[in-house]
């Protein structure tokens, strides 16, 4: 019997429920109480849930509380980690990890004078697409990825979101959003950056929320809402990155990675499943097996799909390292590469420059369908 690990939720917002519903999933995880400068807000979700509602200062001070997972809005980000570890407890933070690099750095430092583990989101490269394809490009089956595109458009987050404010401010947008999902998948397939440069641009100054009570409100934009980047990976590889809140449709796959044997077709990074085809350089086009995978198993309807989604995975995986020992694969690490690789393409399309990527990180280990069950009850 796995020991559980007491869990204490900071922040009860939208992105708060797939974790409320999913951690009780996983082994050795133990929601204990929740807390958000909304006190509304987490009564709810500790109703919901059976929970205890508390300050966020005794959050931070509850003995049964061993780790926390941070849900705060990503302005806030490096803040409430800094708090949070001062406090004696590990840290598991939705994306962005922090807005900048600086404040990464900073997240790091403190996180190993205090001898505590920060993991952080997205763990959909944990899923069973995102697997299968892993193996596929372990295996040669396309040869050395030489290049890929990847494609993250649509027409808002205000769109869906009934708060978008946040996200349309400094140091907000689209690569920030979409990014880490990206960056993650791409860091599982084929390793780190090494490069980058970009081009963006701004063709709305104002926005409407399309969602919720406050539908119709405009809201100001203070970042380009459109950005093109290329980024050179340290195998040589060459992919480009389309970000853009001002698409109201279109029909790129999200990403394609292009082999010297073929090329894989890869689904939205956002989601833990979805069909990887792989087409060889004699025309053969296959699809994949990735239903075996348990993190491919659909359990939700998103977008009129049923999809798989496993919110969580990351922090089972996490608290598994933390109880036997070995690096889990949300590393602090990797979150750190890819807060970089986001702030230089900001720098690049800013500047007109190309920037150099000095945080490295390596491929996380691949995850078995066996070690995927393991981290479930």
């Amino acid at each position: 019997m796995v020991e559980e690990v007491g869990i204490g939720i900071l922040g009860c917002g939208k992105t708060s429920k797939p974790y409320f519903d999913l951690i009780p999933a996983f082994q050795g995880l133990k929601i204990r109480a929740c807390a958000d400068l909304n006190r509304d807000a987490a009564q709810v979700r500790a109703s919901e849930n059976g929970i205890r509602l508390e300050t966020v200062h005794d959050l931070l001070m509850a003995e049964d509380v061993d780790l926390i997972v941070n849900l705060t809005t990503p302005d806030a980000h490096g803040m409430v980690i800094r708090e949070i570890l001062t406090h004696g407890k590990h840290v598991y933070s939705e994306k962005p990890l922090v807005p900048t690099l600086s404040e990464g750095e900073a997240v790091m430092d403190l996180a190993r004078q205090q001898n505590l583990q920060v993991g952080c989101a997205p763990d959909t490269f944990m899923g069973g697409a995102w697997q299968s394809a892993r193996k596929a490009i372990d295996d040669g089956l396309i040869g050395q990825v030489i290049g890929g595109t990847c494609h993250a458009m649509t027409g808002g987050i205000e769109t869906w979101h009934p708060s978008p404010e946040t996200f349309y401010k400094a140091g907000g947008g689209p690569v920030l959003d979409f990014g880490p999902y990206y960056l993650a998948a791409l860091v599982n397939l084929i390793g780190p950056v090494r490069r980058v440069c970009a081009m963006h641009s701004m063709p709305q100054t104002s926005r409407k929320i399309g969602f919720g009570s406050r539908k119709g409100t405009s809201i100001d934009v203070e970042v380009p809402t459109t950005v093109h980047a290329s980024m050179m990976f340290e195998t040589g590889a060459l992919i480009s990155f389309l970000a853009s809140w001002d698409v109201e449709a279109h029909a790129h796959t999200p990403i394609e990675l292009y082999g010297t044997e073929g090329t894989l077709f890869l689904p939205d990074p956002v989601f833990f499943g979805g069909d990887v085809v792989c087409v060889t350089k004699s025309g053969e086009r296959k699809v994949l097996d990735t239903e075996s995978h348990p993190f491919s198993r659909p359990n939700l309807t998103s977008r009129g799909r049923e999809r798989a989604s496993y919110r969580a995975a990351g922090l089972a995986d996490m608290v598994s390292a933390l109880q036997i020992g070995g690096e889990f694969r949300c590393t602090i690490e990797r979150a750190l590469h890819s807060v970089e690789v986001i702030e230089a393409i900001r720098n690049a399309g800013a500047t007109g420059q190309t920037v150099d990527i000095t945080h490295s990180a390596t491929r996380p280990a691949p995850l078995s369908a066996v070690e995927a069950e393991d981290l479930m009850r």
